[in-house]
């Protein structure tokens, strides 16, 4: 049996102030990580879902980045308050949220039709 049935990992990285590419960390991602901990807590999913903080997931303009497995669900730009929306579609319904997901062909790849 696996121990979890969802990850879901938050960038946290950071990059020296002025970076091109900026960084999660200064979008607020600390913020959101503690979100998604308390209400997977709150809502009693804490046995079947983990949120984790992540290093550089090198998707850094698109941040703050948040990454789904088992499902490889990469969602870019994510705020406070996009937090329960992915958890009550996509954690809860097993529905992604379309509107969060990165367009960009690198990542999404079986989600893009190119």
């Amino acid at each position: 049996m696996k121990r979890f049935e969802k990850h879901i990992f938050i960038c946290e990285n950071r990059r020296p102030e002025g970076h091109p590419r900026g960084c999660c960390a200064e979008k607020n991602s600390p913020e959101i990580k503690e979100l998604f901990k308390k209400r997977i807590k709150d809502l009693g999913l804490s046995t079947t879902v983990r949120a984790n903080t992540a290093g550089c997931l090198d998707a850094c303009e698109h941040g703050v980045t948040v990454l789904v497995y088992p499902e490889q669900i990469w969602y870019g730009k994510v705020t406070t308050d996009d937090v329960e929306e992915i958890i009550q579609q996509h954690l809860i319904k097993n529905i992604p949220v379309e509107r969060l997901k990165i367009k960009d062909e690198k990542f999404n790849k079986d989600e893009i039709k190119i």
